[in-house]
């Protein structure tokens, strides 16, 4: 039972670090609670870090009088503020120090008072406040513990009874007054990581230890909110800027202030402008974070600032829970993996139902670890490898000799267009032999021209080629010379087109206009109408054309 009928600066501070210190031993169940995945982090643990820096605050030396001792918890909460809950918090102790002003000792009605000051100064702190937060359950406590103290003006036992019994009412109340609690089942951890720190005050008073064990509030409910971006909603503004005013400039106002919150909500949402002329505390979800940093200078020095993209963190999320049900997923009977640069022949790979595409070609091959990484990421019992450069065939091959866990299957295809072949012929009801067997066949029947340039003179059997000349390959080899790509790519087709061949496909590279590879296809499809001629961006350097030929 409560016997004291006042509280001076000395027992204040130790009410303080008792709520701080049940908060801090409960903090996991209250971060449990939060159900919102961005942005605002851990409900308990954002309280518990500002409740840290008040203590740290307020301990720093002893303050007899009360009214000083709430003005150091208030201006270290603060200081330490974290996250929407520890603003909050923050003006929570603001107000209650205001109203605290020069007592010494405080009364039950003064404290009841105080408390409900506090309440209003965190409504006013936040644009536009939401019942069923920690902002409700401040509230009703604060009006109901007015109440209290005008019928007991002199009893702190009935104060704190009533403080405790009225937190519990309305904190189980809020679950049905936010759709986001409803739909998660549980309350609302702001308000109960408020009503820790307030038992944490009545264990004082009581001459109580706080517990060593961890309290049990599965009453509170299971947090099985998933992030349902239906629900949710877009991200309207990406960006949680977070920063601190310091060193207000002289002719400052707490109009200034005021109307520095106006302008912040002009440009974004959840704004909070915490504080007053000696420091202040804001955060804001915008699009423009510059302009409110600009507009924070206008007020004076910024410190403790803090970006962050909302968007972005969504994202690396949504990756995460991917990864994770991929990784958990049983393992499926067929992957492939693929060597490709150039952005078409990716999306051409990816179409064909290949798993992973890694990046590399003629000057950039890939590494053994680059092709191992990729074969575990295709998270199947067999896994088909497509180096499609000859360069790499003996990497990839290596590279499945570390996948030991995997039947890796290395298909021998020295270019892209054997590559695609093979892709093409995979049947997945087919065995992993015979698979192997129509995917070999099937690259081998493959017949490749390139076009690029060359890079040096040099003479090459009875070609004489100088730096910049455009050269056409056949399989590797070099079999004409000019001086222009669209010439060069038609004499290259008369040395590999026979009278067998049925289909051309021509891959334009990234440093080809889609116009200039049309005028080619169509002179190509009128040159060898026996054939169907078909055109893909290929999106590859260096190489201006590949041109495959069945």
């Amino acid at each position: 039972m409560i016997q004291t009928k006042t509280i001076d600066g000395v027992l204040l501070r130790d009410m303080v670090l008792a709520g701080a210190a049940l908060l801090e031993k409960n903090r996991e169940a209250v971060d449990a609670l939060n159900v919102f995945p961005v942005p605002d982090g851990d409900t308990g643990t954002n309280m518990s870090l500002t409740m840290s820096s008040a203590t740290k605050e307020v301990s720093q030396k002893e303050y007899l009088n009360a009214g000083e001792a709430a003005a150091a918890v208030a201006k270290g909460a603060l200081k330490g503020a974290r996250g929407n809950s520890g603003v909050i918090t923050s003006q929570l102790f603001r107000g209650f120090s205001k109203a605290l002003d020069g007592v010494e000792r405080i009364t039950p009605v003064q404290f009841a008072a105080a408390l409900k000051k506090g309440a209003e100064t965190a409504y006013k702190a936040v644009m536009k406040p939401k019942e069923g937060t920690i902002l409700t359950v401040a509230r009703v406590i604060a009006e109901e513990a007015v109440k209290q103290a005008e019928r007991a003006p002199e009893d702190y036992d009935a104060l704190f009874r009533n403080i405790l019994s009225t937190g519990d009412t309305i904190l189980k109340k809020t679950q049905q007054m936010l759709p986001a609690l409803t739909q998660a089942g549980v309350v609302d951890a702001g308000g109960r990581g408020l009503l820790l720190i307030y038992m944490g005050y009545a264990a004082c008073l009581r001459g109580e230890e706080i517990p060593a064990e961890k309290m049990d509030f599965s009453g509170d409910g299971e947090a099985s909110f998933e992030d349902d971006h239906e629900a949710l909603g877009e991200i309207k503004y990406a960006y949680c800027t977070e920063f601190c005013i310091q060193n207000l400039y002289p002719d400052s106002l707490e109009e200034d202030i005021d109307s520095f919150r106006r302008r912040l909500n002009r440009i974004g949402d959840c704004v909070l402008v915490v504080g007053d002329l000696s420091f202040v505390k804001v955060h804001v979800h915008t699009n423009e974070p510059g302009k409110a940093l600009e507009y924070g200078l206008s007020l004076g020095e910024l410190v403790n600032l803090k970006i962050e993209n909302m968007v972005q963190q969504r994202r690396d999320k949504q990756e995460e829970q991917k990864k994770q049900e991929e990784e958990n997923a049983p393992l499926k009977e067929y992957g492939m993996v693929a060597v490709s640069l150039g952005e078409g022949f990716g999306h051409i790979f990816t179409d064909l139902s290949v798993d992973h595409v890694v990046e590399g070609g003629q000057t950039m091959n890939p590494s053994i670890e680059d092709l191992s990484e990729a074969v575990n990421k295709a998270h199947a019992k067999t896994v088909f490898v497509l180096p499609n450069n000859g360069n790499v065939i003996l990497a990839a091959q290596q590279a499945a000799q570390l996948c030991e866990d995997k039947n890796v299957i290395v298909i021998p295809t020295k270019n892209v267009a054997m590559g695609i072949a093979a892709a093409i012929a995979f049947q997945p009801e087919a065995s992993p032999e015979d698979n192997a067997a129509r995917m070999e066949e099937a690259a081998q029947r493959v017949r490749t021209g390139t076009v690029t340039y060359a890079v040096r003179d040099t003479e090459y059997e009875e070609l004489h080629i100088k730096e910049g000349d455009i050269i056409g390959l056949y399989n590797g080899k070099i079999c004409t010379v000019g001086s222009s790509v669209h010439e060069v790519t038609r004499d290259l087709m008369q040395q590999i087109i026979t009278e067998d061949d049925e289909l051309i496909t021509v891959y334009y590279g990234k440093d080809v206009s889609e116009e200039d590879a049309q005028t080619l296809t169509d002179e190509l499809a009128d040159l060898y109408d026996d054939c169907d001629v078909e055109m893909q961006m290929g999106g590859q350097p260096l190489y201006y054309y590949l041109i495959s030929v069945e």
